[in-house]
């Protein structure tokens, strides 16, 4: 979990050394588009965006070759880590034999409809609509309801400080 969270923290620093140097452009050209309407006394406000989105835009050209080469070492990273480290540890992985303990459908399917006939018979008497037992069907029974439940394990164990 350690190891996550630093790969996290790692990408929000890649995250501002991209972003850092295009804002502080920005800021830059801002602050002397501003000094110089001020100078002029020339108070339009879309003149400073065109300069800003130039330098911006010069900022990434520029940088754009070490900015890929940051993203890709993070990536790299991330997948050697997702397939080195958290495929080896215990607490992450199934186990090797997992699919020997999983077999969908096939015992349910069996248990559930023992007294439903085979497909053939169905397709013999088409007019025979076949019904579960009443024994196997679901019976919605009202929940007992008292005025005070009882607490279950966890509340049990707090009420009696174990």
């Amino acid at each position: 979990m350690e190891v996550l969270v630093e790969y996290l923290a790692k990408g929000f620093l890649i995250m501002l050394a991209i972003s850092m140097p295009c804002v502080l452009v920005a800021a830059g050209i801002g602050l002397v588009v501003g000094i110089l309407q001020a100078v002029t006394q020339v108070q339009e406000q879309t003149i400073a965006a065109a300069p800003k989105i130039l330098g911006v835009f010069l900022v990434i050209v520029i940088g754009g070759i070490g900015f890929i080469n940051m993203l890709k070492g993070f990536v790299t990273e991330g997948f050697a880590m997702a397939f080195n480290l958290v495929s080896k540890s215990d607490s992450y992985v199934l186990p090797a034999d997992y699919y020997k303990y999983t077999s969908p459908f096939e015992h349910e399917m069996n248990d559930k409809f023992k007294n439903q006939p085979s497909i053939n018979e169905l397709m013999k008497n088409p007019g025979k609509v076949p019904y579960i037992d009443n024994q196997q069907k679901t019976k919605y029974l009202p929940s007992p309801q008292t005025p005070m439940p009882k607490p279950d394990f966890v509340e049990t164990n707090t009420i009696l400080g174990r």
